[in-house]
């Protein structure tokens, strides 16, 4: 046995070493990381809070070198953003309850997990060029109401498989318990199942809100952009995502301002919904 001992000993230093080696790695990965995001952080609050101002949300964006503001493109945002929600939502928690209740085998429900998984994955300037060539060339024109549907095929995949794995994870006593008692499987999944998981499915919302919220390259092929503004969806819309792009590459101080701006609101927005992603998931 005492042959055997410096043997073993080698064997564990060498593992502790490893080990080490695997921390002070990991270690090194997570500083990297949150040394680029507090920069970035720092950046957006230290340049976007020096372009807060009243005028921001009561007037619409300027000329180059002219005082202005954002409120076109706030309002744009808004309307785009919840309208696609409001499309978005429906759709996808009807498919996920389908996949998780009625569809968890079969071809229909194989295929449709296939397609969810590739438009999860896919760019979202492919999306946009998709609805460019389905509602903006066939209408010849720019609109909001086709950043809406571009937006609304984002949400859609978040939702269903938020959705899905969601009412997966309901324990199957409370359906059994239900059909006992003699209710009928559409009121069982109505009153049971998804208020069991309604605030998983409410945190995939708000997840998929948050996504949609900083969206550029959908709104680029759809919405473009409008300088004034716009409450005719079937019309150009300005949004915060194309303003932020169009006015942080310009060479005008009061754009890049009001591209800092900009970013700044939505950053705060996107932290909003996360944090109440949170809290509605720690509200079982």
């Amino acid at each position: 046995m005492s042959g055997h001992l410096p043997h073993a000993q080698q064997r564990y230093a060498r593992r502790k070493r490893i080990n080490q080696l695997a921390i002070g790695l990991s270690l090194a990965a997570m500083l990297f990381g949150v040394f680029w995001l507090v920069w970035i952080l720092w950046e957006t609050i230290r340049l976007g809070l020096g372009g807060l101002s009243l005028a921001l949300f009561t007037d619409m964006t300027p000329p180059p070198n002219e005082a202005g503001g954002l409120a076109n493109a706030i309002f744009g945002s808004f309307v785009m953003v919840a309208l696609a929600t409001l499309v978005g939502t429906p759709i996808g928690v009807l498919a996920g309850v389908y996949l998780a209740e009625y569809g968890r085998q079969g071809t229909l429900a194989s295929t449709t997990r296939f397609v969810n998984d590739i438009l999860l994955s896919a760019p979202s300037i492919v999306i946009g060029l998709f609805v460019y060539t389905v509602v903006v060339a066939p209408m010849r024109s720019f609109s909001g109401w086709a950043g809406v549907v571009a937006l609304a095929l984002i949400v859609i995949p978040v939702v269903i498989r938020t959705t899905e794995n969601m009412l997966v994870l309901v324990p199957a006593s409370l359906r059994e318990a239900a059909y006992a008692l003699g209710t009928p499987k559409h009121k069982v999944i109505g009153l049971v199942t998804l208020r069991a998981a309604r605030a998983g499915v409410m945190t995939g919302v708000l997840l998929a809100v948050a996504r949609i919220a900083g969206e550029t390259a959908p709104l680029l092929f759809t919405a473009l952009n409008n300088q004034f503004w716009n409450g005719d969806l079937g019309k150009p819309m300005a949004s915060l995502p194309v303003t932020i792009f169009k006015f942080a590459m310009s060479p005008y101080e009061n754009w890049q301002q009001l591209a800092w701006a900009a970013v700044f609101l939505i950053t705060l927005a996107v932290l909003g919904l996360n944090i109440l992603a949170r809290w509605l998931t720690r509200q079982k």
